[in-house]
């Protein structure tokens, strides 16, 4: 674990060219979502109810941590809640289909596959009812309106069924002894508290602020912050379960204020073992079945064609022609900085995000998304969630993190 800072501070044609104008867009946004979704894995937050706080004996932010790290509870049961909100661009319902992009399904995949259903929690507020029973069983069910989608790891088994369009997905967990996991995204509190934790550093102070009740549990409040300036992250806060170490909600308020931006927590919560039954699967009776790899099989080429992370080939003199290299890409990614204010940035080898009249009617759809920024490295847009900004300069440079627009002109300006 790395060092804390201290115990006590640590509008029909118009729809169709806007329609088309979307999808071009999309190219352009992929680098601002992908990072998005990926700051949302470190920053679920939520609220954490303060009615009743009780009387626990004190206990130092080192302690607590540590309290995490031994936490060994491997059988529990209950529901969570998680709401999402990273100001995403509304794009009239595209911004679901980036996200799925993002996650890697292909044209043609299940809707049971756990990589793309499960991306749904990136934005909205969603139940989920979980179960667990050591590390060769856990069970994740997303309700929705009169369906439900749930994914289950029984031993080598993995099983995603989708009630509302009857199709079930099958992979195994052969290959590694971790790989259930890997197929399903971070739902729980304990999975955005690990993550964000290993984030604490000496740019970090670490606290605890009182107590609070979670699921009519006693749990400690631990509270993470940045002590750098220029980061869009204002606090992590986890409620640890007294007893167990376990944390029982995860909040991530934003540095501008408002509400947070993630809310991950249990309703309800029991540690006593599940039934065995709860994670028996036999897919209904007239369900569509796919495999692992017969999707991996129809999903190579669309995943590997044209190269590189993005396309950019349908945008005229922005970009390769489809087949032709996207720049060095994310092969390339360099790190600026330390800490909360660390900027990800890499050179797409475009000509940036077309804009204003020369860019044409897509040029204005991208200007409605972003803010045109100026420096001494030139110019560019500035594409913004809740939590994570990105700058894509006219060059083709992407410049990204959990800091404010400022500070990546600052980034940017430095690297001429």
């Amino acid at each position: 674990m790395a060092p804390y800072a201290s115990d006590d501070s640590t509008t029909a044609g118009e729809v169709d060219e806007q329609r088309s104008g979307r999808r071009k867009a999309a190219r352009y946004i992929v680098p601002v979502t992908v990072v998005g979704v990926a700051a949302a894995t470190i920053g679920l937050v939520p609220a954490l109810a303060d009615s009743g706080d009780p009387d626990l004996p004190k206990i130092t932010a080192q302690q607590l941590i540590e309290k995490i790290a031994k936490s060994d509870v491997e059988q529990l049961s209950g529901t969570v809640k998680i709401s999402t909100d990273l100001g995403l661009p509304n794009l009239g319902g595209l911004e679901s289909g980036l996200l799925s992009g993002a996650a890697g399904k292909g044209d043609g995949g299940s809707s049971a596959d756990p990589t793309a259903k499960l991306t749904e929690l990136a934005s909205g507020t969603h139940t989920l009812r979980v179960a667990a029973d050591g590390p060769d069983r856990q069970k994740l069910s997303l309700l929705e309106n009169a369906a439900e989608y749930s994914v289950i790891h029984n031993g080598k088994d993995v099983w995603g069924y989708d009630s509302k369009s009857n199709e079930v997905y099958h992979g195994t967990s052969s290959e590694s002894p971790e790989r259930g996991k890997d197929q399903q995204p971070p739902a729980m509190p304990k999975d955005f508290a690990e993550e964000a934790l290993k984030a604490v550093d000496g740019t970090t102070s670490v606290t605890v602020d009182g107590t609070a009740q979670v699921a009519g549990r006693d749990a400690y409040k631990l509270v993470v912050k940045p002590k750098q300036s220029g980061s869009t992250v204002g606090a992590i806060t986890v409620a640890v379960d007294a007893k167990t170490g376990m944390p029982l909600k995860f909040t991530l308020t934003p540095a501008s204020g408002g509400a947070a931006v993630v809310d991950v927590g249990f309703t309800k919560v029991s540690f006593a073992k599940p039934a065995a039954s709860t994670f028996d699967f036999t897919p209904p009776k007239g369900a569509k079945v796919t495999e692992e790899k017969d999707s991996r099989a129809s999903d190579e080429a669309p995943r590997k064609a044209p190269g590189k992370p993005f396309d950019l080939g349908e945008a005229p003199g922005h970009g390769p022609k489809a087949g032709e290299d996207f720049g060095k890409g994310l092969d390339g990614m360099k790190t600026i900085g330390e800490g909360w204010t660390s900027i990800a940035t890499f050179d797409t080898g475009g000509e940036g995000v077309p804009s204003g009249k020369a860019g044409g009617e897509l040029g204005g759809f991208m200007d409605s998304l972003g803010d045109k920024v100026h420096g001494k490295f030139g110019s560019g847009t500035v594409f913004s969630t809740r939590l994570v900004n990105a700058l894509v300069t006219d060059d083709g440079k992407v410049y990204a993190g959990l800091v404010t627009k400022d500070a990546l002109v600052k980034a940017a300006d430095a690297g001429k």
